[in-house]
C-alpha cells in the first residue's frame, strides 16, 4: 500500500481569476482533493480575488456548487467540503483602481508564511499584477508566482512578461505551469529512462529510428474560439506542451532529478533543435484546420462556423518533423502533431525502435516487427512495449506481434491524481523541476517564430480535413516520404 503523501507547509493561496473558468474547473478541485488527502495543513487558506463582487459567503455557495461539478461523486465528502469551503474567502477588487487592494493587504498579514499568487488571468495583465503586488508590499521572500500559460503571443512579448515579473520577483520565485508536466505517465518517463538500466543504453539513434508524439482531441474549439482564433494549434499546443514532452524524451540524463538538473539539460535539447525556416517550413510542417464532418457519429460543423470567422486561416492541426542536432540523436526524426476535431481523444508518445538487422528465422509464419514503446498521457495513463513472440503450437514458427502492458490504475490500483494537484504542491514546497525556466519559453519562441513568419504570408492557407479524421493527407505524406507512418 502507497505511503499518504505528507502535509506541505502552510500557505495563502491569492488566486487572480478566482472566479474564472480555470480556477472552478482545475485550481479549487485540485486543492479540495489535497485537502481530502491531508496534505493542506489547517491554516492554509484561498483567497479569490475577481471584479464579481461575491461577499464570503457567496463564493463558497458558488465553488460548493462548481466542485459537484467537476470532482468525481465517490471523491466528495460532505465533511471536508465544508472544512474545505470554510478555507475560502473572496475580494473584489480591481488591478487599476485602490479599491480591493488594502483589504487584501489586510489579509495577508504573515509575512512568514508561504504566499502563491496564481494570475489565472490573460498574459497581457501579468507585469501588470507584479508591479501592483509589489506596490502594495505584499511580495515576500517566501511569496511565489504562478504564471499560466501562454507566456506571450510570440518571442518579443514573451520578453516583455518576463522582463517585467523578472523586475518584481527573482527567477526561483517565478512557476511557469504546464500542466502536461504535472501527468503521472510523464513523471514516470524520467523514472522509466533513469531507474531501468537495460533501457537508456538503447536511448539513442544507434537503436531508435524515430519518435512521434501525439496530442489530439476529438472537440472542437467550444467556448475558446475567441482566444483559440488568435493562438492556433502551433502556439497553443506545440511551443509549450509537445516541445516539453520532446525535451524530456531526448534530455541527457541528469546528476539527478531535482531542482535545476532537469531544467538544465531540457534547455540543451531546445537549443539543439534544427531551426526550421523559409521554405524548409512547406516541406517539414503541416497546417490543417478542421472541415464539416462526424465526430462520435454526430455531425459537426467547420471551424470557421464555430468560431463565427468565415476565412480565418487560424490552424486547428499541426504536424511538424523535427531533429535534435546532436550526438545522441543524430538522424533521428521526432514527429510532432496535434489536432481538434480529430478522430480521437489521445496523447501518447511513441518511441518506435529499428528493425532486426537480419532475418532469423528463415520459413516462419507471421512477421517481426520493430519494437515500439508507447507511453500514453490520456486518456488511460499507462506503457506499452510491443514485441515479436513465438505463437504457441507444434510444427514450426509462427511469429506473432504482443505486448507489455502496464495500466497505471491497475497495477497501483489507485486513480493518478491530477496534474495540477501535483504542481499546486510543489509550488508551496518551492520546487521548481517540473515547470518551465524562462531561457526554456524563450529558446522555444525562438524554434517557433520562424514557421510563425513563414504563415504570415497572405497566401498561406491551412490544409482542411474533415472532422473526426486523423488530419490533412499532408500529415501522412509528410512520414511516407521517410518510408514511415503513424501507428493509427
Amino acid at each position: 500500500m502507497s505511503q499518504a503523501p505528507g502535509p506541505v507547509p502552510a500557505a495563502d493561496f491569492v488566486v487572480f481569476g478566482g472566479t474564472g473558468d480555470l480556477a472552478a474547473r482545475k485550481l479549487l478541485p485540485a486543492l479540495y482533493l489535497r485537502d481530502r488527502d491531508g496534505q493542506l495543513p489547517p491554516e492554509t487558506r484561498i483567497i479569490a480575488l475577481s471584479r464579481a463582487g461575491l461577499d464570503d459567503g457567496g463564493y463558497r455557495d458558488k465553488i460548493r456548487g462548481e466542485l459537484s461539478r467537476f470532482v468525481r461523486t465517490g471523491e466528495l465528502d460532505d465533511a471536508v467540503v465544508d472544512r474545505f469551503v470554510a478555507r475560502l474567502s473572496h475580494v473584489s477588487i480591481d488591478i487599476e483602481h485602490e479599491e480591493g487592494w488594502s483589504i487584501l493587504v489586510e489579509k495577508l498579514d504573515d509575512d512568514e508564511r508561504v504566499r502563491v499568487f496564481y494570475l489565472a488571468i490573460g498574459p497581457d495583465l501579468f507585469g501588470r499584477v507584479s508591479e501592483r503586488l509589489a506596490d502594495h508590499g505584499l511580495v515576500t521572500p517566501s511569496s511565489r508566482l504562478v504564471l499560466e500559460k501562454p507566456i506571450g503571443h510570440d518571442l518579443a512579448s514573451a520578453l516583455e512578461i518576463n522582463d517585467a515579473v523578472g523586475a518584481v520577483f527573482e527567477e526561483h520565485q517565478i512557476f511557469r505551469i504546464d500542466h502536461y508536466l504535472g501527468k503521472e505517465s510523464v513523471q514516470n518517463l524520467l523514472v522509466t529512462r533513469f531507474a531501468n538500466t537495460f533501457l537508456e543504453p538503447l536511448w539513442n539513434a544507434n537503436c531508435i529510428d524515430h519518435v512521434q508524439i501525439t496530442a489530439s482531441e476529438s472537440i472542437g474549439v467550444g467556448s475558446r474560439g475567441g482566444y483559440y482564433d488568435q493562438s492556433g494549434a502551433l502556439r497553443d499546443m506545440i511551443q509549450n506542451h509537445l516541445l516539453q514532452l520532446l525535451c524530456l524524451v531526448a534530455m541527457e540524463p541528469p546528476t539527478y532529478v531535482g531542482k535545476e538538473n532537469v531544467r538544465d539539460e531540457k534547455l540543451k535539447v531546445l537549443q539543439a533543435l534544427r531551426p526550421i525556416v523559409g521554405e524548409e517550413v512547406d516541406r517539414s510542417v503541416v497546417a490543417g484546420q478542421y472541415s464539416p464532418g462526424l465526430v462520435d457519429g454526430e455531425p459537426v460543423p467547420s471551424y470557421q462556423t464555430e468560431t463565427e470567422r468565415p476565412g480565418s486561416t487560424t490552424e486547428t492541426f499541426v504536424a511538424i518533423k523535427a531533429e535534435v542536432q546532436n550526438w545522441r540523436w543524430a538522424g533521428v526524426p521526432f514527429y510532432l502533431r496535434t489536432g481538434k476535431r480529430m478522430e480521437r481523444r489521445i496523447s501518447e508518445i511513441v518511441i518506435q525502435f529499428k528493425a532486426v538487422p537480419h532475418p532469423m528465422f528463415p520459413g516462419s509464419e507471421g512477421t517481426s516487427e520493430p519494437n515500439r514503446l508507447v507511453i500514453q498521457l490520456q486518456p488511460d495513463e499507462g506503457m506499452r512495449l510491443h514485441m515479436t513472440a513465438k505463437e504457441p503450437g507444434p510444427g514450426g514458427i509462427r511469429l506473432r506481434p504482443v505486448s507489455l502492458d502496464l495500466s497505471y490504475a491497475h497495477a497501483f490500483q489507485r486513480q493518478s491524481p491530477d496534474a495540477y494537484e501535483r504542481l499546486l504542491m510543489d509550488v508551496v514546497r518551492g520546487n521548481p523541476t517540473l515547470f518551465m525556466r524562462r531561457d526554456e519559453v524563450e529558446a522555444a519562441w525562438t524554434w517557433v517564430e520562424p514557421i510563425l513568419d513563414r504563415w504570415s504570408r497572405p497566401d498561406h492557407r491551412p490544409r482542411p480535413y474533415p472532422s473526426g479524421t486523423n488530419g490533412p493527407s499532408a500529415a501522412t505524406t509528410l512520414l511516407e516520404r521517410d518510408s514511415r507512418s503513424w501507428p493509427e
